[in-house]
C-alpha cells in the first residue's frame, strides 16, 4: 500500500518548495514473537522470547513484553541495559526520535538491540499497515508520535491474543508522561511509569538504584531554600548571544579550586577569549565541558585567577554557609593588570554530561538511602544519589550518571549505573582511567576482525604492483626494549658517486586498512594507540600491530619508503617516495644500536649503516637547532616491575641515548619531506600538524622564575628562546637549566592536526619548521594512515576516494584525532600516577631532595628529580592553626612566618602514600628542610 507525505521546505533563496515523499505500508512485517500464527513468526534480527519468564513483576505476574516510549529510552537507558531487563519492543517511531535527540543514547540502544541475549526487537510500526497513523489537523508532531506509540501498543496486545487461545502474553506500555499514561488506560492498554515497573521487580531490588531521578520540580517545592538563580530559556539565551548581551563558550572547571572555572568563548571574540567565574552562584550549576551562556560582569567586579588550592570537603547541603567564607579567601588585593574579564553563568546551551567514575561517600545517618558520590575527576561536582546498596558499594569504584541539578540543591542529582570493583586494584583502576579519559578499549568486534587478512599470509604478485623490491638493502629497526609494534626501519649506504642513500621505511598499514570498512572506521574512532604502564590499548587489531605490519627482522614486510640522496653534509639532493617490500636485517634496542656504534671491533654492514645514520643525524640536529628548534625537557619515568606480582619495584627517570636522537632526526626529516609533498599535490586537503606559538602571557612564569636567579629569558621568537635557554647556566646549580626547560615546556601550546584548506598558519613552533605532518607511525596513529593514503595517491601507488579530498570531512577527522591524542596523554599520566602510588605504598615513607617549580598562595609545587615526580606541599592543614603566609606573585615567592621560598629553591621533602581518603589516594609531600617556623 502506498501513501504520500507532503511538506513544505524553505529554499536558500527564500522561496518555498513543496516536497512529496512516497511512504510504503506493508502487512508482512513480523511482530517479533517466535511461532506467532498471526504473522507467521516473520521477523528481522534478534527476536523476542516465546514465553518470557523474567523478570518477575508484582504488578503484572503473567508473561509480558515491554514497550517503552521515547523519554524512557532517553532517560532510563541504564535500566534498559541491565541484564535483568529483556524482551523489549523498540518502535521505529521511538528509535527515530532518540536518533534526533541524542546520538550517544541512540548508539547504546542499537548495541542493546544487536545483543541476542537481551531479546530487544525493533518493530517498524511506521511501515506497518495496521500501526501507521497520519498526523491529524491541529495535532503537533509530539502528540502524533505519542498516539502512534499507543496505537502500536494496543495493536500488539490484540495481535498476541491471536497467537493461541490459552496465550496470556501482554505488552506493557512504559511511560513517564502522565497524560500519555492516562490516555493509554482509557484505551485499555496496560501502562506503568518506569519507576512503578522497576519497583515491582521484587527479585531485582538493585535495579531501583539505576533509575534516573527526574523530579526536579518536586524537590524544589519540598526544600524551599533556593541557592542558585534560574537558568534562562534557550530562546532568551540565543537572543542575548545574537545581541552581544551574553557570550557562548565551553565551561572548564578547575582541578585545583572547586569554586573557580573559566569559560572559553566560541568564535572570534579576541577581546574576551577567556572569562573567569568565581563562587558557587556564578558557576550556577554548570558542569565541566557544558556549553554555557555567560554574562560579563562590570569591570568593578572583575577578579584575578586565584592562587588558592581548594578541594570540596563539605559533608552535607548545610555546608553552603561555609562556601561564602571560602569564597572570600579567593578575593585578594592584586594589581589592576592582573584582573581578568569575569562573568556569571546565566543559562546552559548544551549539557555534556557523561557517566562518571568515582566512589560513594556513605552518609553518616544510619539506614539513609541518600548519599554523596565523589567523582574521580576533581573538576566534576559531587553527585547526590539514592541507593540501598551503600554498604556493598563502600570502598568500591562505581559509575554514576547525573540526572539534573535543581536550584535548591548544593549538588546535582544522579543515579547508580555500575560497580567496577575494589578501589586500588590494578584492573579496577585501569578501567577507571580508561573510562574517565574516554579511551575506546572494548575488544575489537567480529565485524572489524572480518576485514583482517586470512592467515597464513604472504606477499602476492598483486601486492607487488606499484611496489619496489628493497629486500636486498641492509635495513634495521631501532626501538625501545620489548617493542612489538615496529613502525619504522632505516638504512644508509654509500652510492657509486660518493653520495649517501638514506631510507626511512614505514609499515604500509594503509595496504591492510581500506577506506570506509569497519576496520577503518574503528581505527579512525580510536585515533591512537594508548600506552599505559603495563598495558597497551591498540588502535588496530594485534594481527596487524604486532605481526603483519610490524617491521620485524628476517621476514618480508610491506612498507612505504622515503629515500633521499644526500651529500656527506646531510644536504638533500634528491627525494623519492615509493611503496616497497623490505626484509629488516636486525631489530635492535636503542642500547644495542649504541653499543654497535661505539664498539671499535664491529664493522659489519648493519653497524656501518648505523654509524652513517648517526653522523648525519648529528648534522641535521645541529642545523635544526640553528634554525630555532627547541630542546625542551620533561621528566619521564620508567617502572621496573616484579615478574610475578607485576607491581613496580623500582622507579627511575628514562635514560636517553644518542641513538634515540638519531632515530628522531630521520623521523622528523621524513615527516617534513612528506608534508611538503602532500601539500604540493593537495593544497586544500593535506592533513598537517602545527604547533602554534604561545601568547607572550604564557611565558610570564618562566621569565619571572629566571629573573629571580638573575637570568634573562627572551621569548620574542623560538630562536631567541632556544638561545637564551642555552645561555641560562649556573656553575653552582647545574640542574637549573633542566628546570628552566621543564618550565618552558609548561608554557607551550598543544600541537594539533589540521586540514590545509581550513587554515593558513602551518608553522610548527617547537620544530622551527614551516610545514610538518605525521607519516612515521601508522600502526599507532590514524593521522599517519590518512597521510599514507594522500602520499600513495600523489605518487600513483593507490587510488583516491571521495572523503580523502573533502576538506570538511578531513577537518572532522582532525577534531577527533586531537581529542583522542589529548585523552591518551592524560590517561598515560594517570597510569604513571597510579603506579607511582603502588611504588610508594610498598616503600613506606621516603625523604628526597626536590626543587620548587611553582609557588602558590598556600602551597609550593615541587619536582623530585630522582623519580621524575611532581607534587604539592600544603602549608595549611585542616583542624590546625594556620601559619602566617605572604605570597608575592611578582618575584614569585611565598613567605611562611620567617622562611621565604622562591622558585627553583632546593628543599627536602618527605614522600608517603596518603590512604586516609580512599576517594583520592595520593602521594602526600611534607617539608623536611628548611624547617618553616610555626608549621
Amino acid at each position: 500500500m502506498l501513501k504520500s507525505k507532503t511538506f513544505l521546505k524553505k529554499t536558500r533563496a527564500g522561496g518555498v518548495m513543496k516536497i512529496v515523499r512516497e511512504h510504503y505500508l506493508r502487512d508482512d512485517i513480523g511482530c517479533g514473537a517466535p511461532g506467532c500464527a498471526a504473522c507467521g513468526g516473520a521477523h528481522e534480527g534478534p527476536a523476542l522470547e516465546p514465553q518470557p519468564q523474567d523478570p518477575a513483576s508484582s504488578l503484572c505476574p503473567q508473561p509480558h513484553y515491554l514497550l517503552p516510549d521515547t523519554n524512557v529510552l532517553l532517560h532510563q537507558i541504564d535500566v534498559l541495559e541491565d541484564p535483568a531487563i529483556r524482551n523489549v519492543i523498540v518502535l521505529q517511531t521511538v528509535l527515530q526520535e532518540v536518533r534526533n535527540r541524542s546520538a550517544p543514547v541512540y548508539k547504546r540502544i542499537r548495541d542493546v538491540t544487536n545483543n541476542q541475549e537481551k531479546h530487544f526487537y525493533t518493530f517498524t510500526n511506521e511501515h506497518h499497515r495496521e500501526t501507521y497513523v497520519e498526523q491529524e489537523q491541529g495535532e503537533n508532531a509530539n502528540d502524533r508520535n505519542d498516539r502512534a506509540i499507543r496505537v502500536a501498543a494496543k495493536w500488539y496486545n490484540e495481535h498476541l491474543k491471536k497467537m493461541s487461545a490459552d496465550n496470556h502474553l501482554q505488552v506493557i506500555f512504559i511511560t513517564n508522561d502522565r497524560k500519555n499514561k492516562e490516555k493509554a488506560a482509557e484505551e485499555g492498554i496496560p501502562a506503568f511509569t518506569c519507576e512503578e515497573y522497576v519497583k515491582s521487580l521484587t527479585a531485582n531490588p538493585e535495579l531501583i538504584d539505576r533509575l534516573a531521578c527526574l523530579s526536579e520540580e518536586v524537590n524544589e517545592i519540598e526544600s524551599g531554600k533556593i541557592i542558585f538563580s534560574e537558568h534562562l530559556p534557550l530562546s532568551k539565551l540565543q537572543q542575548g548571544i545574537k545581541s552581544g548581551t551574553y557570550l557562548q563558550g565551553t565551561f572548564r572547571a578547575s582541578r585545583e579550586n572547586y569554586l573557580e572555572a573559566t569559560v572559553w568563548i566560541h568564535g572570534d571574540n579576541e577581546e574576551n577569549k577567556e572569562i573567569i567565574l568565581q563562587g558557587l552562584k556564578h558557576l550556577n550549576r554548570a558542569v565541566h565541558e557544558d556549553i554555557v551562556a555567560v554574562e560579563l560582569l562590570p569591570k568593578s567586579q572583575w577578579v584575578a585567577p586565584s592562587s588558592v588550592v581548594l578541594q570540596d570537603e563539605a559533608q552535607n547541603e548545610e555546608d553552603v554557609e561555609k562556601e561564602e567564607e571560602r569564597e572570600r579567601m579567593l578575593k585578594t588585593a592584586v594589581s589592576e593588570k592582573m584582573l581578568k574579564p569575569t562573568g556569571r553563568v546565566v543559562g546552559i546551551i548544551k549539557r555534556n554530561w557523561r557517566p562518571y567514575c568515582g566512589m560513594l561517600s556513605k552518609s553518616d545517618i544510619k539506614e539513609s538511602r541518600r548519599h554523596l558520590f565523589t567523582p574521580a575527576d576533581k573538576r566534576i561536582p559531587r553527585i547526590r544519589i539514592e541507593t540501598r546498596q551503600a554498604s556493598t558499594l563502600e570502598g568500591r569504584r562505581i559509575i554514576v550518571a547525573i540526572d539534573g541539578w535543581p536550584r535548591n540543591s548544593r549538588y546535582p542529582n544522579g543515579h547508580f549505573v555500575r560497580n567496577l570493583g575494589d578501589v586500588g586494584e590494578k584492573e579496577t583502576e585501569t578501567e577507571v582511567l580508561l573510562l574517565e579519559h574516554d579511551v575506546p578499549h572494548q575488544p575489537f568486534s567480529q565485524a572489524v576482525l572480518s576485514f583482517l587478512p586470512k592467515m597464513p599470509w604472504s606477499i602476492t604478485e598483486k601486492d607487488m604492483k606499484n611496489r619496489e623490491d628493497l629486500r636486498h638493502l641492509c635495513i634495521c629497526s631501532v626501538d625501545p626494549p620489548g617493542c612489538t609494534d615496529i613502525d619504522d626501519a632505516l638504512h644508509c649506504r654509500e652510492l657509486e658517486n660518493g653520495n649517501l642513500e638514506v631510507g626511512v621505511h614505514i609499515a604500509d598499514v594503509s595496504h591492510f586498512i581500506r577506506p570506509g570498512n569497519a576496520l577503518d572506521q574503528e581505527s579512525a574512532r580510536r585515533g591512537t594507540t594508548v600506552y599505559l604502564c603495563e598495558k597497551r590499548i591498540d588502535m588496530v587489531p594485534e594481527l596487524l600491530s604486532s605481526n603483519l605490519c610490524s617491521l620485524k627482522c628476517d621476514v618480508d614486510r610491506l612498507a612505504f619508503s622515503c629515500i633521499w640522496e644526500m651529500n656527506h653534509n646531510a644536504e638533500i639532493l634528491k627525494t623519492k617516495f615509493t611503496k616497497s617490500v623490505i626484509n629488516s636485517k636486525a631489530s635492535l634496542t636503542y642500547a644495542e644500536a649504541q653499543l654497535r656504534i661505539d664498539s671499535a671491533n664491529m664493522n659489519d654492514d648493519i653497524t656501518t649503516s648505523l654509524r652513517g645514520l648517526n653522523k648525519l643525524a648529528k648534522i641535521l640536529k645541529k642545523r635544526r637547532i640553528e634554525k630555532g628548534a627547541l630542546t625542551l625537557s620533561s621528566p619521564e619515568v620508567r617502572f621496573h616491575m616484579d615478574s610475578e606480582t607485576h607491581d613496580p619495584i623500582d622507579l627511575q627517570t628514562k635514560e636517553l641515548r644518542e641513538t634515540n636522537s638519531m632515530v628522531e632526526e630521520f623521523m622528523l626529516l621524513a615527516n617534513i619531506s612528506v608534508a611538503k609533498k602532500i601539500h604540493e599535490e593537495f593544497s586544500e586537503h593535506a592533513l598537517l600538524r602545527k604547533h602554534p606559538a604561545p601568547p607572550p602571557s604564557n611565558y610570564e612564569i618562566l621569565v619571572k622564575a629566571a629573573r629571580s636567579r638573575n637570568l634573562e629569558i627572551k621569548t620574542d621568537t623560538a630562536k631567541s628562546l632556544a638561545e637564551s635557554l642555552d645561555r641560562a647556566e649556573s656553575p653552582t646549580f647545574p640542574y637549573l637549566n633542566t628546570l628552566l626547560r621543564i618550565l618552558a615546556t609548561r608554557c607551550m601550546m598543544q600541537a594539533v592536526y589540521f586540514c590545509s584548506g581550513m587554515d593558513n598558519d602551518f608553522h610548527h613552533y617547537g620544530l622551527a619548521s614551516p610545514i610538518y605532518t605525521h607519516f612515521t607511525s601508522p600502526i599507532r596513529r590514524y593521522a599517519d594512515v590518512i597521510v599514507h593514503r594522500l602520499l600513495a595517491v600523489a605518487v600513483g601507488a593507490d587510488c583516491t576516494y571521495p572523503e580523502l579530498t573533502d576538506k570538511h570531512k578531513l577537518a572532522d577527522i582532525c577534531k577527533n584525532l586531537n581529542f583522542r591524542h589529548k585523552m591518551a596523554q592524560y590517561a598515560q599520566r594517570a597510569s604513571v600516577a597510579f603506579h607511582t602510588q603502588l611504588f610508594f605504598k610498598s616503600k613506606g615513607i621516603v625523604s628526597e631532595e626536590a626543587y620548587i617549580l611553582f609557588v602558590r598562595k598556600n602551597a609550593i609545587v615541587v619536582l623530585i628529580p630522582k623519580y621524575g615526580l611532581e607534587g604539592t606541599v600544603f602549608f595549611e592543614e585542616k583542624d590546625k592553626p594556620n601559619p602566617r603566609l605572604i605570597y608575592d606573585d611578582e618575584i614569585p615567592s611565598l613567605k611562611i612566618e620567617d622562611t621565604v621560598f622562591h622558585v627553583f629553591d632546593k628543599v627536602k621533602v618527605k614522600i608517603m602514600l596518603d590512604s586516609s581518603n580512599l576517594q583520592h589516594q595520593k602521594i602526600r609531600m611534607s617539608l623536611v628542610e628548611p624547617q618553616a617556623t610555626g608549621f
